[in-house]
């Protein structure tokens, strides 16, 4: 589990209020929007919304989560090959774990960022200095 510390505009009074936001995924964990369906593996985390406003505005009103909760990166694939593989930038609350009994995740940019799966995740790539 993540936990971050960021900041989100001032307050009436101009303090800079602190926002604390716990991920409940992790780095190399395989997901599945819970609404649409896809899969992926995450491969970075946002502590809050961290897209432009025409992306979030792009998203209905009655559907669009909020933006003070993490933000995932996923490499992301779909049953319609028209549309698979991609990058899709998810809030928490669209995430839910990826079934232990599913196919492998299979995306073309995984093997630039993990080094296989062990224990049902896959194991972040150590980057030499």
């Amino acid at each position: 589990m993540y936990e971050f510390s960021d900041t989100l505009g001032l307050d009436p009074a101009g303090n800079v209020p602190r926002v604390i936001a716990t991920a409940k995924y992790e780095i190399g964990m395989p997901v599945k929007h819970r609404v649409h369906g896809f899969r992926g593996v995450i491969f970075d985390v946002d502590p809050v919304f961290n897209n432009t406003e025409e992306w979030w505005e792009s998203i209905p009103e009655n559907v669009r989560p909020r933006k003070d909760q993490p933000f995932y990166h996923l490499l992301a694939e779909t049953p319609e090959p028209e549309r698979s593989p991609y990058i899709a930038y998810v809030s928490e609350q669209n995430l839910v774990p990826e079934g232990r009994d599913e196919d492998p995740i299979d995306h073309p940019e995984l093997e630039e960022f993990f080094d296989g799966m062990r224990d049902g995740r896959f194991i972040l790539k150590q980057k030499a200095n």
